[in-house]
């Protein structure tokens, strides 16, 4: 009987020690949120890392923010807070039935800024993200942020229109858009030679991550964010940017020519250009070093 007794005893003192460490334990987290809800049943995927001054990086067509995992790696360590956004319908996004246009995806991003209680930010977006940053400072006025970095973007009109010679025609345009609804894993697949501006600027193991990643996003919104950017001209916008602008773009870009750099700097009065030489669209790998000390030192400006 007193050896059961004993023996019930250090059971229940073992127990309480387990559920005092488990109470007491520091939390490993920091606490912030990995998807945060910008309508009802809408939830965007958010990578968010590091302490100090804001960044905020938004993806292009069909990515994640899983594109910037070695953007996330050096600046967290540099004294940046750097945070991803998935738009919505990609990666790890929800994918709803609905509308996915700027005006969804700008608003999308005021909500998570104004939930993460960001200030002074500099807000970065590459190719169709390069597009919706700038639809987004214009419509709100650059909420939240302080400075923009346009990486390849597919801006001010990707589309070849009057007054536009630069870009995609729009017999391409309606073939590619085609695409997508037809033959969209062969397309994307195409892409890999097309991203750098040769073979072998990137390595084969990261053609397949990129792939992998532009395979996540949801059918219905790789095509309907498509029409939304063959649709859309910024240049009327640009004159209200008033915000430092950094134009990051690869000499050799296939998918977003040059040219396209230099009619957003004409018409964004406090821009300039940084030319990557050895880049085409790929140029957040295929110049990794330089891209991530040119983006650190525009925000450090």
């Amino acid at each position: 009987m007193k050896t059961s007794i004993v023996a019930i005893t250090i059971v229940s003192l073992l127990v309480a020690g387990t559920l005092s460490a488990q109470t007491e334990r520091v939390p490993a987290s920091a606490g912030r949120a990995e998807y945060i809800e910008v309508e009802k049943n809408v939830n965007l995927h958010v990578t968010d890392l590091g302490e100090g001054q804001p960044i905020i990086l938004i993806h292009g067509w069909p990515l994640s923010d899983a594109m910037y995992e070695y953007q996330y790696q050096y600046l967290s360590r540099r004294g940046f807070r750097v945070i991803g956004i998935t738009l919505r319908g990609f990666g790890k996004s929800d994918k709803p039935y609905g509308r996915y246009d700027f005006d969804v995806f700008s608003d999308d991003i005021k909500i998570v800024l104004e939930k993460l209680q960001i200030k002074n930010a500099v807000l970065g977006g590459f190719s169709m993200g390069g597009a919706v940053v700038i639809h987004y400072i214009t419509k709100y006025n650059s909420a939240h942020v302080s400075k923009l970095a346009l990486f390849g973007a597919a801006a001010p009109s990707w589309r070849k229109r009057d007054g536009a010679p630069y870009g995609i025609s729009e017999v391409d345009a309606n073939g590619l858009i085609t695409q997508t609804i037809t033959a969209r894993q062969d397309l994307i697949a195409g892409f890999g030679s097309a991203f750098p501006a040769k073979e072998g600027n990137i390595s084969k193991n990261v053609e397949k991550w990129l792939e992998s990643i532009n395979l996540e996003a949801s059918p219905f919104a790789v095509t309907e964010s498509m029409k939304a950017l063959v649709n859309l001209d910024l240049r009327p916008e640009l004159a209200k940017i008033k915000i430092p602008v950094a134009i990051f773009h690869g000499t050799q870009d296939k998918l977003c020519p040059f040219p396209l750099a230099e009619e957003l700097n004409k018409g964004i009065k406090n821009s300039s250009i940084i030319r990557f030489e050895n880049s085409g669209h790929a140029l957040f790998v295929e110049e990794m070093e330089k891209f991530n000390t040119e983006l650190e030192k525009f925000a450090k400006l």
